[in-house]
């Protein structure tokens, strides 16, 4: 009953909190064109169109920015599409069929992400407790994600995050309760909550297999076998989720296609000559006037790779300036907004107050979950999120990566840190172990060191007293 009542109290502490910026921002617009696509998806769906981007009125806006040259038999009713995951879409089309897909399903859209972003908060908390932890070192994990601060601003956005990080929470917890040597039916489930993670975000689906081998390798010498084939049920559920749409997008292309065709558009931002492995705005409307998403896809994946050829010497320095930017300071959202004059302009001392806010929380939590990480003893738990930290690293580095992708490993951050700051793990850590938290932590400093050095001007413009009309590009 007490651990029911604190679960209960960290939900209701991270709703009123994701509560009041959307309320106080009821009126407030879409700001990005991601939000505006989800939310065409997310319509067109409800209309009975299918899944289709780019009606009329929106393609209208994108003519106006780029140079598209419209089909001869364009569909008023928009361009049927893959190339973004259905899973957010979907969800918010659950939405707008209660509140109407009039001017408030903006805001019922940000009431639903804000209950979703509260939900993470326990389960944190959840998973804190299902990888060993104690109840002191799951409440602050949980208090921790109640009251991040950049989660408290996220379910303004329509963004597909909202939905993707507790989808993603839950698989862990689900795959870290479940017993190696236990029946068919919670890894069943397992592989439905992981297949409906990777239909919201596709990324997650090269972990299932590490997950499967995970739960092998944790069984006892006697229960391989049923390891084995609880790994395979997990696998195949999973298949059975996913499947289904990667027919779909066969059938709509042609060709061979999986769940999204955003990684030609991704690996072109990754390797351009004149990218430093994330997202720039010049760049990135490049493959935009493609409008069929297979042939953009192809065309990117193709011109990603004629640019490793031309210049093979230079993928290791893109690939470790990807990781540097994967867990870079939650800074671009403030260089956007702020200075696209969205909120006006505020006194030095607020927008300075602001930018500690955003920024601090990471720089406290990341070193200290990786001292949690490096010294830490809880058991094989500490592998499978070990893993996921080193998976969803790697792959960022080779694809492309920014800083709002390190937000999904934010609850194993927080359960990692306050293990560490609880628990004190470096005291009876072995020589390595601290070597190894100390290589981690200055890793980690000098990343945030030259990423600071290298915006510097742009901090200085920001609080000058023309910084609200900068017109950063996102």
């Amino acid at each position: 009953m007490r651990q029911r009542q604190t679960v209960f109290k960290i939900f209701l502490l991270a709703l009123v909190l994701r509560l009041i910026p959307v309320c106080l921002s009821a009126r407030l617009p879409l700001g990005l064109d991601d939000m505006i696509q989800y939310d065409g998806l997310a319509r067109s769906i409800v209309a009975g169109h299918g899944y289709r981007w780019y009606a009329e009125p929106e393609l209208a806006q994108i003519e106006k920015l780029l140079d598209i040259e419209r089909p001869a038999d364009y569909d008023p009713r928009g361009f049927l599409t893959s190339f973004r995951a259905p899973g957010y879409p979907a969800f918010l089309a659950m939405v707008y069929l209660v509140s109407g897909v009039g001017p408030t399903r903006v805001f019922a859209a940000r009431l639903a992400n804000a209950f979703l972003g509260a939900a993470l908060a326990p389960l944190t908390w959840l998973l804190a407790r299902s990888l060993g932890l104690d109840e002191k070192v799951s409440r602050w994990a949980g208090v921790v994600i109640a009251t991040f601060p950049l989660f408290l601003l996220y379910p303004l956005g329509l963004a597909s995050e909202n939905l993707f990080i507790p989808l993603m929470t839950l698989g862990l917890v689900m795959v870290s309760r479940t017993r190696t040597n236990g029946g068919a039916h919670p890894h069943a489930l397992t592989g439905l909550v992981l297949g409906l993670t990777a239909l919201t975000r596709s990324i997650v689906a090269g972990f299932v297999p590490i997950v499967a081998l995970w739960l092998y390798w944790r069984a006892r010498a006697g229960g391989k076998r049923v390891a084995l084939r609880n790994g395979a049920i997990l696998i195949l559920t999973f298949l059975l989720v996913t499947v289904p749409w990667a027919i779909r997008n066969t059938r709509l292309h042609g060709r061979p296609t999986w769940i999204e065709t955003s990684l030609g558009y991704n690996l072109y931002l990754g390797y351009h000559p004149e990218s430093s492995g994330t997202f720039q705005y010049g760049i990135s409307t490049d493959l935009l006037s493609i409008l069929d998403d297979a042939e953009q896809n192809a065309h990117g994946i193709a011109a990603a790779v004629r640019f490793a050829r031309d210049d093979p010497g230079r993928v290791p320095y893109l690939m470790i300036r990807k990781a540097g930017h994967l867990w870079a300071l939650d800074s671009r959202l403030l260089f956007y907004f702020y200075s696209n004059n969205f909120v006006g302009r505020l006194p030095a001392w607020l927008l300075g107050a602001i930018v500690l806010l955003i920024c601090v929380p990471l720089i406290l939590l990341a070193p200290a979950a990786a001292v949690g990480l490096a010294c830490g003893r809880f058991g094989r738990g500490q592998v499978l999120i070990g893993l996921l930290l080193l998976y969803y690293t790697g792959v960022h580095a080779l694809i492309m990566a920014e800083a709002r992708f390190h937000l999904p490993l934010l609850p194993i951050v927080a359960i990692l840190a306050a293990y560490a700051f609880v628990r004190r793990p470096w005291r009876e850590a072995h020589t390595w172990q601290r070597w190894m938290a100390l290589i981690l932590v200055a890793l980690l400093a000098l990343n945030w060191g030259l990423e600071l050095a290298r915006d510097w001007a742009t901090w200085i413009a920001l609080f000058g007293p023309e910084g609200h009309r900068l017109n950063l590009p996102y």
